[in-house]
């Protein structure tokens, strides 16, 4: 008997030593957000429609990319600025992606808004927006093609109905360039973003930090069209939810992936990883 429950615990012991082998605490867990088939998991809301309304097929998966794209408006954008939203909000992470603008701009969209897309971080919930809301109240990590004529950076800071502290002073400008190179053309471009949570916000451009600042707030203005209860001037942000945005110009994305820097910092917990930077204790296992 004694013979048989040894084996049994040291049966139990490889069993245990082979799951703790399989976590690498330095190993990175990327996340696909876009799978590169569908869009599953992403919540489309366009200007003057309900939440869910992917009107005209603004948005669109082919061969492989998310397409954003005007050719079902009739012919006239009508200032329906769109985004399509991931299903769950974040609050410590590293985002990354590439986009490029494509063919022309939709009849009748503003002249800023040509080669003009992004990726909206810290957004309020895509289920508060009335169909009126032009922009989600969130922080976005503006995206410009270049248009020939001279430098236009991209990774620029954008603010709809928030502010942020840049350079260590409280900042009410909606926008603020980045330092980044400019890109003409259709060219893929790499970008990243290193949200953490309302401490610190890093765009990458191609592997260069271009823009950081800091405490993105509820406050200002640049939106319309929205719920003022949701509104609330001077909440600080330290989550929200991840969107992509249609302006009026063609744009595709691919590689949409997301390292999550919140979880479990137990090293004695078999999904501690070292590159967290945020405590999440109820993860452990």
């Amino acid at each position: 008997m004694a013979r048989i429950i040894l084996i049994v615990l040291t049966a139990g012991l490889v069993i245990a030593g082979g799951a703790g082998a399989q976590n690498d605490p330095n190993r990175e867990e990327w996340i696909s957000l876009f799978n590169g088939q569908n869009l599953d998991g992403w919540i489309p809301k366009i200007r003057r429609h309900e939440v869910g309304v992917n009107f005209g097929q603004t948005f669109r998966v082919e061969n492989g990319l998310m397409k954003v794209g005007y050719d079902q408006y009739g012919g006239a954008f009508n200032e329906q600025f769109g985004h399509i939203f991931y299903k769950e909000p974040f609050s410590y992470y590293r985002l990354r992606l590439e986009y490029r603008f494509v063919g022309d701009q939709a009849p009748g969209a503003p002249e800023w808004a040509i080669r003009n897309s992004g990726v909206m971080v810290h957004s309020q919930d895509p289920a508060t927006m009335p169909a009126a809301q032009d922009f989600p109240i969130s922080i976005e990590v503006q995206f410009l093609g270049g248009l020939g004529k001279g430098p236009r950076t991209t990774g620029n800071m954008c603010s709809p109905g928030t502010n942020i502290v840049y350079g260590g002073k409280f900042e009410t400008r909606h926008c603020i360039n980045s330092t980044s190179d400019t890109y003409d053309g259709d060219q893929w471009v790499k970008a990243e973003v290193i949200v953490l949570g309302n401490e610190k916000i890093t765009h990458i451009i191609n592997g260069k930090a271009v823009i950081e600042y800091a405490d993105p707030q509820v406050g200002g203005g640049n939106v319309s069209g929205h719920n003022p209860a949701v509104k609330q001037d001077g909440k600080h942000l330290t989550e929200g939810y991840i969107a992509l945005q249609s302006e009026s110009h063609p744009v595709e994305f691919r590689r949409v992936e997301l390292l999550n820097l919140k979880g479990c910092m137990n090293p004695s917990a078999a999904n501690y990883k070292k590159y967290y930077v945020q405590n999440d204790p109820g993860s452990c296992k």
